[in-house]
């Protein structure tokens, strides 16, 4: 069986395709007008007419690669400053004493556990959209699953899955619905309280799917190591700077009309704060800091690399023949069918496109202007990318995370399947009902 080609290189072939496809499909062009109070820049529906111009040549395809990296620098920088942080934090032990502290105080509750260890992780997927920074905590995981009572699936469900739960149904994830809105030219965070409370929903779905499961497929405790009693205060003022960092983020985002930047800013602080706190000494933590990064540039490539698609589709002067094309297929339907036919699209890219902020650079340049043609709110359309792309996250044996923490985890692809599936439904069901609502009320 031929292995599937890599990221890198199905970007790569992706991105030679856009380019010739500049020479085959004839270019056109909508007319577009901005509406003076809010800014936003909409399609006339019925104004497409077919253009003439000049083809890209070799130059052009050969520069949209470091056009797409520095269009989204803010972005870039982001991710790098993210991991270089969570890099430094797990290398602390904090987490883990933290976990085992967790145990020890909740002894005879452990379903309690369970639901405060997913609340947490799902909080850091809808903050941060946190994913590859649990690989290297898998096996810690599992030891305090285990000493729970609860086999591995458990350990990667109130992990992994609630994180990707948590992402999906997020109102602030960075890279994913602020991403999103940006593309869309919508006000940061609009559409909070409705996120908010599909998210409260999906959630509460999908814990209680898990505590069930945990329940009924029990395994002999483990003790996870020497019982704490007080986490060491060193390690205890780790975790408060992570969490006040959090909290800080997250007013800022609500209420300063905070971006990338102030964000990166923060957790560049707290990594060098937490490497100084762990003694690593200023030479000790400028290096971890290094090393975090390292572990993040292909992701950063990747996002780069998709950044460029749109670009080239732009600058080829195709883009709005390719949006023409798609919506005559669509003309006469229903907003409500039209809103749940872009999330299932949204859901089958996923599989070749893996990352959800470089889909939402490729196909939301396409999809908003679509929206706006068959009468689809950008906000709906946010919500059809979101909940369709991040939740298949979940499945998706191209999603790297994913996979790298099934290999630490000791779990088949197939087995993870068998177990995910029926959690994952739960939380499509949930997202069909979401679109749907925000088509009728109009959201």
């Amino acid at each position: 069986m031929k292995k599937l080609p890599n990221a890198f290189t199905l970007m790569l072939g992706i991105i030679f395709l856009t380019w010739g496809a500049t020479f085959i499909i004839p270019m056109g062009s909508y007319t577009r007008i901005t509406d003076p109070d809010s800014g936003r820049t909409t399609v006339v529906n019925g104004s497409y007419k077919e253009i003439q111009g000049e083809s890209l040549d070799v130059l052009d395809l050969i520069l949209a690669v470091p056009e797409g990296l520095i269009s989204r620098a803010d972005l870039i920088v982001l991710i790098f400053l993210l991991g270089g942080c969570f890099f430094i934090v797990e290398k602390t032990g904090a987490i883990g004493e933290g976990l085992q502290w967790i145990v020890d105080r909740l002894k005879g509750q452990d379903w309690i556990a369970l639901v405060l260890v997913s609340l947490i992780f799902a909080t850091g997927g809808a903050t941060i959209g946190m994913q590859e920074e649990f690989i290297a905590l898998t096996p810690l995981l599992i030891a305090f699953s285990r000493s729970l009572g609860y086999n591995v699936f458990v350990a990667i469900g109130m992990s992994f899955g609630a994180a990707v739960v948590g992402s999906a149904f997020s109102p602030m994830n960075p890279f994913a619905v602020v991403l999103a809105q940006q593309e869309a030219e919508l006000p940061l965070l609009s559409g909070l309280g409705f996120r908010l409370a599909f998210l409260l929903i999906a959630l509460g779905a999908y814990i209680f799917f898990l505590w069930r499961y945990a329940r009924a497929n029990q395994v002999e405790k483990e003790p996870m190591s020497e019982s704490v009693e007080t986490i060491s205060p060193r390690k205890g003022l780790i975790l408060f700077l992570v969490a006040i960092t959090f909290a800080v983020v997250t007013y800022g985002l609500l209420f300063l009309g905070w971006g990338f930047n102030e964000i990166s800013a923060c957790f560049f602080v707290v990594g060098i704060l937490t490497g100084l706190l762990a003694r690593l000494g200023i030479n000790g933590t400028c290096m971890m800091y290094v090393e975090g990064m390292k572990e993040m540039t292909y992701a950063v490539v990747i996002l780069g690399l998709a950044s460029s698609i749109p670009l080239l589709l732009e600058e080829g002067q195709i883009l709005d023949t390719v949006i023409h094309t798609a919506f005559r297929p669509m003309e006469g339907l229903p907003p409500a069918l039209s809103a749940l036919g872009m999330m299932g699209s949204q859901a089958l890219l996923h599989f070749p496109l893996m990352s959800y902020s470089a889909q939402a650079l490729m196909t939301m340049p396409v999809l908003i202007p679509l929206s706006d043609l068959v009468g689809v709110s950008r906000q709906v359309c946010v919500l059809a990318y979101q909940y369709g792309a991040v939740n298949m996250d979940m499945i998706v044996p191209t999603n790297g995370a994913l996979m790298a923490i099934l290999a630490v985890g000791g779990i088949s692809f197939d087995k993870w399947v068998k177990f995910v599936w029926k959690p994952l439904l739960l939380c499509f069901v949930v997202a069909v009902i979401a679109v749907l609502t925000g088509v009728f009320i109009g959201f």
